[in-house]
């Protein structure tokens, strides 16, 4: 049963204000409208809960952390049947979405456990050293505080309410304040409910979690504006989450922001791979491309090819294989607008080629192709910026040399992919150097989406992929965004942390 209310603090809450649901089918509902004073409510109980909740043991975190898991498939039907009518997502990947959900919760919980994570560190004391002697120091990593989260329009479970910020939050130690993005409030506050019975069922302080559905985005500004909120996880556009950015770094105490923000994940497609493989490869593009109507933030919307016979069989196999694929829902009726501009802002460019066309409309997005020369595509910036949805550009370039040119001039990107035969790899070797430099992944012989939740993945890049090079939204080594080195001299044993007096 939706309550329609703010979650603070194990508390259902009213706004004086509502907003009604925007679903893709089923009737709309009302859900309370967020305010900066229900922020700072939640920011003040995520504080209040804070020495207990980082004091709590690795073990009593990992439990918690799977009991979230146990609440939320226990709600699963209900999930299920919610966020299908809310996004027009199909009950499959809702299905497969909630089980990556619960699944990277139950990896924290083991990671932790390890606690290979909190990187100790012991130098014992050198009292006999010469000049000077040398006190006992160590050193652990520390939770950093209450966490502000911006739920995701295009993962309503995987990166939203209990999703990968949240989750590698409170496996870190760190209360969490999470703003619900209206465009499924109903499936975030389902599975508010779930952490809510977590956390009841586990004993943890009741301001370690903290739902704020709708607002605008002043809601949003008074949560990375709040003094108490040490740091910010958030996924969506380029231009919303460098407004937030600016804000984190403008405080009088600056914040770091961890944002996802945009990527066209390029493919670079080598020689004998285009020869030996071109249809099979531009077969694989096409699914990967339409997956989900190309609402994945891996999407790899850009393809580069040297021109020639392998280059317009690569083509026209791509053609055909996209224009099987009919019109899908998108999540809202404001994202299928968006892919619309991006759709006539890529027609209009100059040397732009259609290659494939199609009519959608309203909520709906059907997949176009483009083709551009490389010289145009060097002329011309905004060819390398994001079209939201199944928009393909294939990048037709003069040699391995402009191929290089373009790696070169890429911004920073989630992914890079080269598709590479074993005589490719002296071409492969000279570009690896350069991609390395603008992604966060890079792959051979595949294809972006589905990002993998485990300890070796890099979800994240150069700017404006993220505003954080040096930190991944997805898998295990996501905890250490909410945790900072704190290094302890001469502390007698028993003033210690117990994971670092056990060293």
């Amino acid at each position: 049963m939706l309550h329609g209310k703010h979650l603070i603090a194990g508390t259902w809450v009213s706004g004086k204000t509502s907003f009604l649901s925007s679903p893709a089918s089923g009737e709309a509902q009302r859900f309370a409208v967020g305010t900066p004073q229900d922020v700072a409510a939640a920011c003040e109980a995520a504080e209040a809960a804070f020495p207990a909740y980082c004091a709590t043991s690795r073990e009593a975190r990992a439990v918690f952390l799977e009991q979230i898991a146990e609440e939320i498939d226990a709600r699963g039907a209900e999930i299920t049947a919610i966020g299908a009518a809310e996004t027009g997502l199909p009950a499959a990947r809702l299905e497969g979405e909630r089980g990556r959900t619960t699944g990277q919760l139950r990896l924290f919980a083991s990671h932790i456990r390890k606690g290979d994570y909190l990187d100790r560190r012991v130098d014992a004391a050198l009292p006999e050293r010469k000049p000077l002697v040398r006190p006992e120091i160590r050193m652990m990593q520390r939770p950093i505080g209450p966490v502000a989260v911006f739920g995701a329009s295009n993962f309503p479970l995987a990166f939203s309410v209990a999703g990968g910020d949240t989750a590698s939050a409170l496996a870190a130690g760190c209360p969490v304040v999470v703003k619900g993005h209206s465009a499924h409030p109903g499936t975030g506050e389902i599975v508010a409910q779930a952490i809510d019975a977590a956390i009841k069922a586990c004993g943890m302080p009741a301001g370690v979690f903290s739902l704020v559905q709708g607002g605008n985005r002043e809601v949003g500004e008074a949560l990375v504006q709040h003094r108490f909120i040490r740091a910010v996880g958030f996924t969506g556009s380029l231009g919303g989450g460098r407004a937030l950015f600016d804000l984190c770094t403008a405080r009088p105490d600056p914040i770091p922001f961890f944002g996802e923000l945009g990527s066209v994940n390029p493919m670079f497609l080598l020689p004998e791979a285009l020869a030996a493989r071109g249809a099979e490869i531009a077969a694989g593009w096409a699914a990967s491309l339409t997956m989900g109507a190309g609402q994945f933030c891996t999407n790899p919307g850009l393809a580069i090819v040297i021109e020639g016979p392998e280059a317009d069989g690569f083509v026209a196999a791509a053609k055909a294989a996209v224009a099987q694929v009919g019109a899908q829902m998108m999540l809202t009726d404001g994202i299928a607008a968006a892919y619309r501009q991006g759709r006539d802002r890529i027609a209009a460019t100059v040397g732009v080629q259609e290659v494939l066309t199609s009519v959608c409309d309203q909520r709906h997005a059907t997949p176009y192709l483009f083709a551009v020369s490389g010289a145009d595509w060097l002329a011309n910036h905004q060819l390398g910026e994001e079209v939201f949805g199944p928009l393909g550009l294939i990048v037709k370039v003069a040699d391995a040399a402009q191929m290089l040119a373009i790696a070169q001039s890429l911004e920073g990107q989630l992914t890079c992919t080269l598709h590479l035969e074993a005589g490719d790899y002296p071409a492969a070797a000279v570009l690896l150097p350069v991609l390395e430099r603008k992604a966060g992944r890079l792959l051979a012989n595949g294809f972006p989406t589905g990002v993998e939740v485990c300890d070796a993945m890099v979800h994240g890049g150069p700017y404006p992929a993220s505003t954080n090079f040096g930190a991944t939204s997805v898998g295990s080594l996501s905890i250490r965004r909410w945790l900072r080195p704190v290094s302890y001299q001469n502390l007698p044993l028993g003033l210690l942390p117990e994971d670092l007096a056990a060293v």
